[in-house]
């Protein structure tokens, strides 16, 4: 199993520039395909991004594509959601999620909650206008 914790989140103004970082346990990790959500009150949980467990492939959700950008440091267990020009609408609740599975799986289904075993607490993410 996989331990992770999301950490960089806080209040930035609209256009600006925030770093997440997931930070996770185990030697195992690069086994691990590791996808961000988010979710704003009142909202449903919606996928952000995805990244292989080698970090050659990404997936980026049409809402952020252009503007985030994940990826990752096997060597440090870490995996990074870049943010840039954020806007209001990006306030939300951001979560990693670890899912052990194959690449031909995670091209089909990587914006699928369910294929995500392990999640972690959560960092909010808040942009003022």
């Amino acid at each position: 199993q996989v331990q992770l914790v999301e950490s960089g989140g806080g209040l930035v103004q609209a256009g600006g520039s925030l770093r997440l970082s997931c930070a996770a346990s185990g030697r195992t990790f690069n086994s691990y395909a590791v996808g961000w959500f988010r979710q704003a009150p009142g909202k449903e949980r919606e996928f952000v991004a995805a990244v292989s467990n080698s970090g050659g492939t990404t997936f980026h959700a049409d809402s952020v594509k252009g503007r985030f950008t994940i990826s990752r440091d096997n060597a440090k267990n870490m995996v990074y959601l870049q943010m840039n020009s954020l806007k209001p609408e990006d306030t939300a609740v951001y979560n990693c999620a670890a899912a052990r599975t194959s690449g031909s799986m995670l091209v089909a289904a990587a914006g699928q909650k369910w294929l995500y075993n392990y999640w972690g607490q959560g960092t909010q993410v808040t942009v003022s206008s």
